[in-house]
């Protein structure tokens, strides 16, 4: 934000124009965000008896779609709240999923915990896809130098790809994603890049990575046109037609699944905390508590208020900070002076390395060619 530029905060969230330099407010204060999460909610949430019901039908089709096969649906589980509560809802639906635990090298120990309790007391059968460390520390460092904001992308990116080549392989049509609007709608464009770029990351990589990616998983063409649109796997996010509330939620998966809180959204990972809690304050000026807490006010959660007061909290505790710090720097193998270094770069755009974009844009001349391709292969 320009130095002399007035500060604004939305008369009913927590976002600001520090937050988001590109938000935009109407006449009453009411910035863009409420009115897309309005949107959002509207097209895509469904609560209560109709909740219920399309629920109900959605389960039906998955159930059919897997019979007479070991697992009618796959699902990630990180132990975090949103995707413990999808296998809570998929137990209660009577459904039979593959829990797929995808392991980065950064669980937490309670994190490891929460996943146990969790498949033992619903009884699915849980796998671990291990990635080769060497590879992905490599690919995070890279992100580190290129010293772009989303370098959580990457770990979203061999998830989403994961388990689309795992249900395709085993004949597997529905993926269960604890994606929501009620709590994860709100997210300035400047914040993140799109998951399921895998242009960006290779270019990326090749700029600044030296370990070659033989084993990574990306969402590359086999995942995007065959598995999505051949086979037909899709993601469904079944969170979007339960009333979610985060409080009961949280309430609920301890009571029923002896599920314990990590203290923060998406703290089940160490380098998601540290991440979170550090780099993107420190070096992009980003608190991503400003988002979350004004979905959970859109969704009429908390109040203002309560979303104030908790800003005012630390969002690192110190001694978690300074052990999380030395772990970090030491799993990569920085040393103080090389971390600081990187800290210290200029933020870049994802946008000055190569990127996916639609094949006709990419190549012109095959342009008149994807009606053709839409016709034998519409979208699911």
């Amino acid at each position: 934000m320009n130095d002399k530029a007035v500060y604004q905060q939305c008369t009913i969230s927590v976002m600001d124009n520090i937050a988001d330099p590109d938000i935009s407010f109407d006449e009453k204060g009411i910035s863009n965000y409420y009115y897309e999460f309005q949107r959002a909610f509207k097209e895509s949430v469904l609560t209560g008896k109709e909740g219920e019901d399309k629920l109900a039908a959605i389960a039906h089709e998955i159930k059919e779609a897997g019979k007479d096969k070991p697992y009618d649906c796959i699902m990630g589980l990180s132990g975090g709240v949103d995707s413990t509560y999808v296998a809570y809802v998929a137990k209660k639906l009577g459904l039979r999923p593959l829990a797929v635990h995808f392991d980065n090298g950064w669980n937490s120990e309670l994190a490891v915990k929460n996943i146990e309790n969790i498949v033992s007391r619903l009884g699915f059968d849980l796998e671990t896809y291990v990635i080769n460390w060497e590879e992905f520390k490599d690919l995070q460092m890279a992100y580190l130098k290129a010293s772009v904001v989303d370098i959580e992308a990457i770990t979203d990116h061999a998830i989403f790809a994961t388990l689309y080549r795992m249900a395709g392989q085993r004949g597997i049509q529905y993926i269960l994603s604890g994606t929501n609007v009620q709590t994860e709608n709100t997210l300035p464009k400047t914040w993140i890049h799109p998951k399921t770029d895998h242009v960006n990351i290779k270019s990326i990589h090749k700029a600044y990575g030296t370990v070659p990616l033989k084993t990574f998983p990306f969402m590359d063409a086999k995942v995007k046109r065959y598995y999505q649109q051949v086979k037909g796997v899709r993601s469904v996010s079944v969170l979007n037609y339960v009333d979610y509330n985060k409080n009961a939620v949280k309430e609920t998966i301890q009571k029923e699944l002896g599920w314990r809180d990590y203290g923060g959204k998406h703290y089940e990972s160490i380098w998601t905390r540290f991440y979170q809690g550090y780099i993107l304050p420190a070096k992009f000026k980003i608190d991503k508590r400003k988002a979350h807490l004004s979905d959970l006010i859109f969704a009429g959660q908390i109040t203002k208020e309560e979303a104030l007061a908790e800003l005012q909290q630390p969002m690192y505790n110190e001694e978690q900070f300074k052990s999380d710090y030395d772990f970090v720097l030491k799993k990569f193998g920085f040393t103080e002076q090389e971390f600081n270094a990187l800290m210290q770069q200029p933020p870049r755009s994802h946008y000055d390395f190569d990127y996916e974009m639609p094949i006709d844009k990419r190549y012109p001349v095959l342009k008149p060619f994807k009606k053709i391709y839409r016709a034998i292969f519409p979208p699911k």
